[in-house]
């Protein structure tokens, strides 16, 4: 009977750790706040030193350099004439210097665009600098999204690891108990094998989730731009979900990505800068030209000043009509790509909105429901096991339930979270 009660006080014991409410693992994973502890820290780190963020940054920074440029004049056009530089007919042998030659004509050409034409060509750099903006800023969501997915992810292997040791511990108690019983001829040997399987099992399970981990670790580090084998703390709790991320508030969220979703914004930057295109090639119908002076040196003296104004002759009209229906094309086709983002964008709102709210549910479903139900029948086929009223496989089947339970919440916390990143990416920012 002693034996009986040693017996049932160590599976207790450790019953008592393995009942603890699934928010429990979170605070077991707390640690120092060193870089992979919390997102947070995650996502600084990747703003300062992803490459792939830093070439975006550089690209607007030169498309904004092209705007200013766009609307100058070209650099004006200097030509110099030296005539009759033999002197012929006259008593001087022959010279290059202006002073010395018969004639020196001097002109000083601008060139100049059809009116309106540089304003035109200068917004339509700025809707390109804006385009560059707009993918920089999509750059930055996409690499956040991936952060945070991967964080999430991190989270759920780290949280699986505990749990299935916490189970390794108690089926490892749970042979101690099926050995004692086997002495006192209570139990079968079969009982203490069955055990030892199932404790290879977790630690098959183990390796797998170490591999997993450090395959989560090298995706972050990528990420981050460092040593795939560099190490990270342990993740310390993730995010909370905002209650505006429902169904409830799709309207709400729809008019949030029409007005700041960068890809629509990179679209919306693409029609402007395919309406100045087009009237600038409608501006080809009429001729640019160029103005000069023409001053004449005749010794040391100027005697003479000419001007002169130059014009390109548009009798390619046949050429200008294709150019002019090209750019309508392309205008088209510029409304028609952000008709399809926003059609694009607003389905996988919907689809990440209806996502995240089947894992919320989820996740209450198995806490309030799932867990403690199997917690009672763990107890139940313990009390049962003591006096026999229970098989040992029972025992093990009630072991299981919880950590399935148990993983169910941390998978569905884990879901939200990554239906919650791809959001907040649609968006363009954080809700």
């Amino acid at each position: 009977m002693k034996i009986r009660l040693v017996a049932r006080l160590a599976v207790c014991g450790l019953l008592g750790l393995w009942l603890l409410p699934a928010g429990a693992v979170e605070d077991r994973l707390l640690g120092d706040r060193q870089l992979g502890s919390d997102l947070a820290g995650l996502l600084e780190y990747a703003r300062e030193h992803n490459p792939e963020f830093a070439a975006m940054r550089h690209e607007a920074d030169a498309a904004v350099q092209r705007v200013q440029p766009a609307a100058t004049l070209p650099d004006p056009v200097f030509r110099a004439e030296l005539m009759d530089i033999t002197n012929r007919g006259m008593d001087k042998s022959p010279s290059l210097l202006p002073s010395q030659v018969g004639s020196t004509r001097y002109t000083l050409t601008q060139s100049m665009p059809w009116f309106g034409k540089r304003d035109l060509k200068q917004e339509a750099a700025g809707a390109s600098a804006d385009q560059a903006q707009g993918r920089t800023v999509a750059t930055w969501a996409e690499l956040a999204m991936q952060i945070k997915s991967a964080y999430a992810q991190y989270y759920y292997v780290a949280g699986s690891q505990i749990i299935t040791r916490d189970l390794l511990d108690l089926f490892v108690q749970m042979e101690k108990v099926a050995q004692v019983r086997y002495a006192n001829g209570l139990a079968a040997q079969q009982d203490a094998v069955r055990a030892q399987v199932e404790q290879t099992v977790m630690k098959t399970e183990l390796v797998s989730l170490d591999n997993t981990k450090r395959q989560v670790e090298a995706r972050l580090n990528a990420l981050l731009s460092r040593p795939a084998n560099t190490p990270l703390a342990a993740p310390q709790g993730l995010r909370g979900i905002p209650s505006t991320a429902s169904m409830e508030n799709y309207t709400v969220l729809e008019n949030r990505i029409r007005e700041h979703n960068p890809d629509l914004f990179v679209d919306e930057a693409g029609i402007r800068a395919s309406e100045k295109n087009r009237d600038l090639v409608y501006k080809n119908r009429y001729p640019d030209f160029a103005l000069g002076i023409s001053p004449t040196q005749s010794g040391n003296t100027v005697r003479e000043w000419g001007v002169m104004v130059e014009l390109n002759i548009p009798l390619q009209q046949e050429t200008r009509r294709s150019q002019e229906r090209e750019s309508e094309a392309m205008l088209a086709a510029a409304k028609a790509r952000k008709e399809a983002t926003a059609n694009r964008i607003l389905s996988a709102l919907a689809e990440n909105l209806s996502g995240l709210d089947a894992a919320q549910h989820t996740e209450s479903l198995s806490f309030s429901g799932l867990l403690p139900q199997a917690n009672v029948t763990l107890e139940s086929a313990l009390a049962g096991y003591q006096t026999g009223r229970v098989d040992f496989a029972t025992l093990l089947d009630a072991g299981r339930q919880i950590l399935n339970a148990k993983l169910e919440i941390l998978k569905a916390r884990t879901d939200a979270q990554m239906r919650l990143a791809e959001i907040e990416r649609l968006l363009g920012e954080d809700l």
